[in-house]
């Protein structure tokens, strides 16, 4: 046991600390929130809807600017920056006042998403390990997931024990937010920019008139949008309930407060699946891994039409947590292939596919509370049904277009690399072949 520690990256785990010390902090933000804008601030419930959206919408226009920005100023250094501007989002909220402020911090915190999540989810690709890059993401999604649950756990006593003083809860937010600035500047290791270099090979020239720089003449290297696209259906397919699931279980399958509160309980124990498909996705299939998310939308869709009970409730919440557990990692572990094709620019690729997951996840639960609210549950949960076919359809293909890819060797692996040596021997040498 000890000697499999010894093999662990320590830069790893130095991320994985980071990502449940950083999920502990905003699990207590995410609690206390909505609360303290209908409490202290009196905003209406539509208002807090848009509320806490502002920071997806904000991450979303700036994810590939910053990881634009992290390729070029290096990866270590732009998760030290959003951990840094993140830890100061938590420490202004202790002293919002007013509606405009309580907004303008929630923009912030958008910027900080926007920096962290390409140059994380780099790293990660880059020091995973080919053999275990899945497990790799699994584990950092266990990780946040279960911080996740114990900082709404503890922000909940915080604000029982001290007659609801919201101040003092963001202000343990921010000492929290803060350590993970620490592990990140003593134990990550910088992924080497030289490797990032070599792993693409520039011809002296381009026979159609293209700049070899640009990501146009990267030969093989797939489109993204098609990846963003996955990302948003399978993202906004499964999160089409999330947000909605306290009221749709009260409401909807008359159940108690209580036992509403209870299902959650089970998404921490299904979080610790995510290894065990992150183990799938890098030993068996990475497009089974994916398709689990699909069927189990479906799954649960189903369960919550013919079983809206507590016990059918909490099996279907455990179908969408397992899905969830299952996602994480193999979407990562794509992220990772995709974005190798040009470890120049892995940030920046990273920041394009994470900023289509975000957008499904922002648009998922509009769009359910528009159906919701036009025809009723039963239309909403038999979209979520044909949404989840349709995005399996589309996983399928795409998967398979990529696969065909790496048949005729365009894989962005030692394969690709080998060739474009070998074409490169056969080349005059350029500045960038010499160094």
């Amino acid at each position: 046991m000890r000697s499999r520690l010894r093999s662990v990256d320590p830069s790893l785990l130095a991320v994985v600390a980071e990502g449940f010390l950083s999920r502990l902090a905003f699990g207590m933000v995410s609690f206390a929130l909505p609360l303290f804008a209908l409490q202290e601030l009196g905003l209406s419930i539509a208002q807090i809807g848009f509320l806490v959206s502002v920071n997806f919408m904000v991450a979303i226009a700036l994810k590939p600017v910053m990881g634009a920005v992290a390729d070029r100023i290096g990866l270590k250094l732009g998760l030290v920056g959003a951990i840094a501007l993140r830890s100061v989002v938590s420490l202004l909220l202790a002293f919002v006042a007013v509606p405009w402020q309580l907004f303008a911090v929630r923009g912030l915190h958008g910027v900080s998403m926007a920096m962290r999540d390409p140059s994380v989810n780099a790293i990660i690709a880059e020091q995973g390990g080919k053999r275990t890059i899945a497990q790799s993401f699994a584990w950092y999604q266990t990780a946040k997931t279960v911080a996740g649950s114990a900082g709404r756990l503890l922000a909940g006593v915080l604000l029982t024990l001290t007659a609801a003083d919201f101040s003092l809860v963001f202000l343990a937010a921010f000492a929290l937010s803060s350590l993970p600035l620490v592990v990140v500047v003593r134990y990550v290791r910088a992924p080497s920019t030289r490797a990032a270099e070599e792993s693409v090979v520039e011809p002296p020239f381009q026979a159609d008139g293209r700049d070899p720089g640009s990501e146009a003449a990267i030969e093989g290297r797939p489109a993204i949008a098609p990846f963003m696209g996955l990302g948003f259906l399978i993202s906004g397919t499964a999160y089409m309930l999330a947000n909605l699931f306290p009221i749709f279980a009260v409401e909807y399958a008359g159940l108690s407060e209580a036992q509403a509160g209870a299902i959650y309980g089970i998404s921490t124990v299904v979080a610790f699946s995510g290894p065990i498909f992150g183990w799938l996705s890098d030993n068996v299939s990475r497009k089974l891994v994916l398709s689990v998310r699909s069927v189990a939308n479906v799954a649960s869709s189903v369960l919550y039409l013919v079983a809206p009970t507590l016990a059918g409730l909490a099996v279907g919440k455990g179908l969408d947590d397992a899905g969830k557990a299952a996602f994480r990692p193999a979407w990562g572990a794509l992220m990772a292939h995709v974005s190798g094709y040009d470890r120049r620019r892995r940030a920046r690729t990273m920041g394009y596919m994470s900023m289509g997951e975000s957008a499904g996840e922002m648009t998922g639960p509009i769009v359910a509370g528009l159906l919701w609210g036009a025809f009723g549950v039963p239309v909403l949960l038999a979209t979520r049904i044909g949404l989840a076919i349709l995005t399996e359809i589309y996983t399928v293909v795409l998967t398979r277009r990529l696969e065909r890819a790496e048949v005729h060797g365009r894989s962005p692996g030692p394969n690709h690399e080998a060739a474009a040596q070998g074409r490169e021997r056969d080349q005059p040498r350029t500045a960038l072949s010499s160094r």
